[in-house]
């Protein structure tokens, strides 16, 4: 699943020892494989060999230029939601004319660059939307290539701060009325119909609510075409991964929850969608994010104190909730190991893993049985490849952490740590105060 490892007792990304990585950059850390983000998206592309199609990387989920340079070298394409992340492709070589342009409230400003970069196509969500990108198109000479974005009414059957596909959710446009949309927008001068899309959540770990919702969605997708020439149908992404591989099974095409829900596999996930997909002759694209990157990131920490309560052992580390926010926000789960492999037989002990943030949602797990650690030990916080650093900040002050790439025996910064003075660098005080 993904290419960390244990050698001997020394945990390693691809063929780097972790510890060399913490000696030579400091944590906390974030280190990612290069090999494991190129063979999911790879896997992804193989998958839907059987129909014309894009993976388009969903940028959120994690914007290193590293990490974008190395997809777009695979053939990426990217799902981008501002012109932050539009520019991130660009200068990490990736094309404006493979990228869709996704989001609830593009701004004048965003619209217009993208059109002047050569944007692919804006998925707009909104009437509003499509008049706005009508006239600013209008305004630069341009034809606008537009899609809009199906609201299925389908739960994903993930958390509900995930989930974007009913109609209870801020995104898209209600089923029901997408055609009179498509209607009217073909009247407007400036705007090419050219595709549909839909999104339904993320981390969705079953293939029912893909397979649901494609079923739902093709045959509106079928008379597009057949009206507006439309040339492609985007399935979204969401495909989730393993966080605890204690609810795995060994099988190499399935993975079993306790609770009885499967994990996806890229075959799987197409197995079950392209019989619906290949009779529309449209191109296929998707925009995963997770899938590709989650399970190819750790966050490396350093355990600063061991604290007992009598009620309670507290691992305090020196990463923090401003770091991977995921615990907090969602209640999310991380697998966390020791880099240095406890010996056989160690004795477990229940235990919270927690940041020095002044917050009491500042944890990574509460009564996670660990081995024994102590002061200056390495941790590992496993699957932190998604929404990890896209989604830090500096509360507290903290400065953002350094992130780093291997490739093989190679290893690089690909982010420098950040310094305290540059947190606040943009600040100062009002003329009154001087």
């Amino acid at each position: 699943m993904h290419a960390f490892r244990y050698v001997g007792d020394q945990l390693f990304c691809e063929g780097v020892p972790v510890a060399a990585l913490v000696r030579k950059f400091g944590t906390p850390l974030y280190v990612y494989s290069q090999r494991t983000l190129v063979e999911r998206w790879r896997e992804l592309d193989a998958a839907l060999a059987p129909v014309e199609h894009l993976v388009c990387f969903a940028v959120k989920a994690n914007s290193n230029l590293a990490v974008l340079r190395a997809l777009a070298q695979a053939g990426s394409g990217f799902d981008i939601v501002s012109r932050g992340e539009l520019e991130r492709v660009l200068a990490a070589g990736g094309d404006a004319g493979r990228c869709i342009f996704t989001g609830v409230g593009k701004s004048e400003e965003e619209i217009a660059f993208a059109l002047r970069q050569g944007i692919y196509c804006f998925n707009a969500e909104s009437e509003p939307e499509l008049e706005r990108i009508d006239r600013i198109a209008a305004r630069l000479g341009r034809v606008a290539p537009v899609s809009v974005r199906v609201n299925p009414d389908v739960s994903a059957d993930t958390h509900h701060k995930i989930t974007t596909g009913t109609y209870a959710d801020k995104f898209g446009i209600a089923f029901e009325e997408i055609e009179g949309v498509y209607a009217r927008a073909a009247k407007r001068r400036h705007l090419r119909l050219r595709g549909v899309q839909m999104h339904i959540g993320s981390q969705i770990t079953t293939v029912r609510p893909f397979e649901e919702s494609v079923r739902k969605v093709a045959p509106l997708a079928q008379r597009l075409k057949d009206r507006y020439g439309i040339e492609f149908f985007s399935i979204g992404g969401g495909l989730g991964i393993v966080y605890n591989p204690a609810l795995a099974s060994g099988d190499p095409a399935w993975w079993q929850t306790s609770e009885g829900r499967r994990f996806l596999t890229a075959h799987r996930y197409a197995a079950h969608l392209l019989p619906l997909l290949k009779p529309l002759g449209l191109r296929v694209l998707i925009e995963p994010g997770r899938y590709i990157c989650g399970n190819a990131g750790i966050l490396v920490t350093r355990v600063e104190y061991v604290k007992r309560t009598g009620r309670k052992t507290f691992v305090i580390v020196d990463a923090a909730m401003n770091d991977l926010i995921r615990p907090a926000f969602y209640d999310a789960y991380h697998e966390i190991v020791p880099v240095t492999r406890a010996r056989p037989g160690a004795h477990m002990t229940a235990c919270d893993v927690v940041g020095p943030v002044c917050e009491s949602g500042d944890f990574f797990c509460k009564d996670r049985p660990l081995p024994p650690v102590g002061e200056g030990d390495l941790l590992a916080l496993m699957s932190a490849g998604a929404y990890g650093t896209v989604m830090a900040s500096n509360y507290n002050s903290r400065p953002l952490p350094a992130e780093a790439l291997v490739f093989g025996r190679r290893a690089a910064l690909v982010r420098r740590r950040q310094t305290v003075r540059e947190v606040f660098a943009g600040e100062q005080p009002a003329p009154w105060l001087r």
